[in-house]
């Protein structure tokens, strides 16, 4: 049996996820196997907006940013295997971070590689382990749990 790896440009990308500009941190996958695992790149410029306030005299990219780089990542992995496309009425929340550590910063510069394994899929909650990279330092690292959701199923409605 042969397991497809597939890959995507910054176009694949923005044709699967919702997120833009400033919130889009993920620029390529480099291998995604359905029902596996994905690795894609983050480039960290010293042009993202964080950057002017987190911190001025030495610029670290947030860890919370750090993990939804991990999560979008996710968030492609389980789209891919489900074999779905993401719609304007449909988004993909957090439903749990656990153990998440921080052991290195994250600076201009750095390539943040994501690495995101499916740990398993039950009841619309996917479990992922997931790290993140910098050459071949551990900066991030945290159990996922995501839920697909449809906006019409739980947004209230707004009177007239």
């Amino acid at each position: 049996m042969t397991t497809e790896t597939i890959t995507m440009d910054i176009h694949d990308i923005l044709k699967r996820l919702p997120h833009r500009y400033p919130i889009l941190l993920v620029d390529r996958v480099v291998e995604l196997v359905k029902g596996e695992r994905i690795r894609a790149v983050k480039n960290v410029s010293i042009n993202e907006p964080f950057f002017l306030g987190h911190f001025p005299h030495r610029p670290v990219m947030p860890g919370v940013l750090v993990l939804e780089a991990l999560a979008q990542a996710a968030t492609l992995l389980a789209i891919e295997t489900m074999d779905i496309v993401l719609d304007e009425k449909s988004v993909v929340y957090f439903a749990g971070i656990d153990g998440a550590r921080f052991n290195r910063p994250v600076e201009p510069g750095d390539q943040l590689i994501l690495e995101v394994t499916l740990g398993r899929a039950k009841a619309g909650i996917y479990k992922f382990a997931a790290r993140a990279l910098v050459g071949e330092q551990v900066a991030a690292e945290a159990e996922l749990m995501c839920t697909m959701r449809r906006i019409e199923s739980w947004w209230p409605s707004i009177p007239p």
